[in-house]
């Protein structure tokens, strides 16, 4: 795009909200706009354009989106003298021109389809008077698959490999059917080579995303294929695999057989429940049992017994009764999850859910919300004393924020692992390593131990 040009020199900040496909995305749209001579910078105040990439799967994410887009009127003046502001993602898409109505000083809203399209319309809206209704790109959610775009990975070992996008399942609380439309997978060998050419890169962890990876390929070849693409991906010689999200009821044992015979395949998963019970689940339309799931981690303990696995519950589901809320709790302490996100219900305007009428009292909801927490942590708590004076491998992904002589970085188990850099060592010139690490102290949250032996 030669209008491109008109971009150069000025500054950009993105602000990403949500899940791991909107940090993907907010990397390509850095990526776009380092291609039209941009400059990114680290706060909101210094850019002179400022980009909300966002989620609508909660409330909350809405009011920070409102609160923060809206302050930026009371900033002061960029260098270029005019700050233009952008929002993207999954409430763009829902709300198009009508963000206006919330955050007066938007000028460009893009969908969740047209990230490509970004450049253009901010060359449109910087020429443009001021106060002027947003230029507007959230048309055929789903109409392309975008993937072939510039991407600035924010970390150099680390990079997202989308494998598809959309989502079929229609869960009765979900927006994101509606936001990111049906599933569409890519072609597996331009997955692998993208692996491929990451791997020649230098990137040492993937993490392979879709809204429901399990069913990759059933669009494109009538049937499932995650489990030979995981395969593929592993013959890149790639050193750790991780995907997300993962729905229980298109989990195989090809899948699973595919996880503990691949090398480079971690042992941790995500595998999002939502709630314990079988009735819940039914109104969900999530599509299995309590006694399907419990039967599933089985299996997946049966081949990979050192598993660690976390996932996602939803308390004050509408109708939600204290013996469906007590079989969650039960199904936690059964399961020991290494981590789990607990949300209290959002309505989500426009799916099935938000029909229904609930009478639990917001008291009652947040009661039970603090004991699933509780219970969480403690499960927590006890699976990190497992590693308790084991040695874990740790990649490295930076200084602790607190203290620049402590490094921070994952396991294969996803365990956030502390330890400080010897005597002598650069801290950064660790970054990107893997190292040993002797766990000297397990936290609900974290290891922390002592390097040993040589980072590699």
């Amino acid at each position: 795009m030669a209008r491109k040009n008109e971009l150069v020199g000025l500054t950009y900040h993105i602000v990403t909200f949500g899940c791991q496909m909107n940090q993907h995305d907010s990397e390509r749209v850095s990526g776009l706009l380092d291609d039209c001579g941009c400059v990114e910078v680290a706060t909101l105040e210094e850019a002179d354009i400022a980009v909300f990439m966002t989620c609508c799967v909660r409330e909350n994410a809405d009011t920070r989106l409102y609160g923060q887009a809206s302050a930026l009127v009371s900033m002061v003046a960029p260098p270029s003298g005019r700050r233009t502001l952008a929002i993207g993602g999954c409430i763009a898409q829902r709300d198009g021109a009508r963000l206006r109505e919330r955050i007066a000083n938007v000028d460009v809203v893009f969908g969740t389809s047209a990230l490509a399209s970004l450049p253009e319309l901010l060359v449109d809206a910087r020429t443009r008077a001021t106060g002027k209704q947003p230029l507007v790109d959230v048309i055929e959610v789903g109409r392309e698959f975008s993937t072939e775009l510039p991407s600035h990975r924010a970390q150099s070992f680390h990079a997202w490999v989308p494998i598809m996008t959309g989502c079929n399942n229609f869960c009765t609380y979900c927006i994101v059917p509606y936001v990111r439309g049906r599933e569409r997978s890519r072609v597996m060998e331009r997955v692998v080579e993208e692996c491929q050419q990451l791997v020649n890169d230098g990137v040492r962890e993937i993490c392979l995303l879709g809204q429901n990876v399990n069913s990759y390929g059933r669009d494109l070849y009538g049937e499932p294929r995650f489990a030979e693409l995981l395969r593929k991906v592993g013959e890149t010689g790639i050193e750790r695999i991780r995907f997300t999200s993962s729905n229980p009821k298109d989990l195989s044992d090809e899948t699973i057989a595919a996880m503990a015979e691949t090398p480079g395949v971690m042992p941790q998963l995500h595998l999002a429940v939502q709630s314990g019970s079988t009735r819940v689940l039914k109104a969900m339309n999530r599509s299995y049992t309590r006694e399907e799931y419990l039967e599933l981690v089985k299996r997946l303990r049966a081949a990979m017994p050192d598993i660690a696995l976390s996932t996602d519950i939803i308390v004050g589901f509408p109708g939600e009764t204290e013996e469906d809320f007590e079989d969650t709790l039960s199904l936690v302490r059964e399961v020991g999850f290494s981590s789990a996100y607990t949300f209290i219900y959002s309505k989500r305007e426009g799916t099935p859910a938000a029909k229904v009428d609930d009478p639990t009292s917001r008291e009652v909801i947040q009661e039970r919300f603090d004991r699933l927490a509780s219970l969480v942590a403690e499960r927590a708590h006890d699976a990190n004393q497992l590693d308790l004076g084991a040695t874990v491998e740790v990649l490295v992904e930076g200084p602790s924020k607190r203290d620049g002589s402590v490094l921070v970085g994952h396991s294969r188990k996803n365990q956030t692992v502390h330890f400080r850099a010897p005597e002598g060592v650069d801290a950064a010139s660790l970054v990107g390593k893997v190292c040993d690490v002797h766990v000297d102290e397990a936290r609900t949250w974290y290891l922390s131990g002592a390097l040993v032996g040589e980072p590699r």
